[in-house]
């Protein structure tokens, strides 16, 4: 028989192992569903659809609503596409530079599906752990690390939109092609600050929901460990 201080050592150890496990794992469960949102709010087209009209992009763009959604929606499944193409904008003209800004963002959201992949497929393995031994923390554990980025986000909005949104492209961007010339690429014209800021927030709610949902499910589940 193990002596009681073995033995205590080795539960011990078990104990920071799971623990450091339960980390990890949340940290990758939080990475999943910020992901999740990003990409969500990607392909959402209801609130540019809703924008066109609240921001009153027909008259300030002077493109028709239906030249709008054709361009629009061609973006978008050009970024969730995962073929590789080139970028041809249906009808509105565009420079070789906003060509290549947009061949840029597809590369950042194909990084983000990659991402999902990655942290989808540990989150599922970290779930059946987890729920296997009737442990919840990593609930509570996921909702604390998420409740920091919209924390930072909201204050970053709050301060300076503007100067947050450039230092975002300085962030993941090599190049200045962002930084569109109306007259080379008047897609930009379409997409004006004011949508960026609305897609952002949507990313922020969807992460505040999931806070909520996880702390309700922590709420729940761990009733039935007593």
């Amino acid at each position: 028989m193990y002596s009681p201080v073995y033995t205590h050592q080795i539960e011990t150890r078990k104990k920071r192992t799971y623990k450091l496990f339960q980390i990890l794992f949340s940290l990758t469960f939080s990475l999943f569903i910020i992901a999740s949102a990003v990409k969500f709010t990607l392909m959402f087209k209801p609130l540019y659809y809703f924008d066109i009209q609240h921001l009153n992009i027909v008259d300030h763009s002077n493109f028709s609503k239906d030249e709008i959604v054709k361009n629009y929606d061609y973006v978008i499944d050009y970024l969730l596409s995962s073929k590789k193409q080139d970028f041809k904008l249906p009808s509105i003209p565009y420079s070789k530079y906003g060509q290549i800004h947009f061949k840029d963002v597809k590369r950042i959201f194909t990084s983000i599906d990659i991402l999902l992949i990655i942290t989808g497929l540990i989150s599922a393995i970290g779930l059946l752990i987890t729920l296997k031994h009737k442990k919840f923390d990593f609930l509570k554990q996921t909702s604390s690390i998420l409740i920091i980025l919209p924390i930072v986000l909201v204050t970053a909005f709050l301060i300076n939109f503007d100067a947050a949104f450039t230092i975002f492209h300085k962030i993941f961007f090599r190049n200045d092609y962002w930084i569109f010339d109306p007259d080379l690429d008047p897609i930009i014209k379409i997409l004006p600050e004011e949508f960026f800021f609305h897609s952002a927030l949507l990313i922020v709610i969807v992460i505040i929901l999931s806070i909520i949902v996880l702390k309700l499910l922590y709420s729940k589940f761990s009733k039935l460990t007593y």
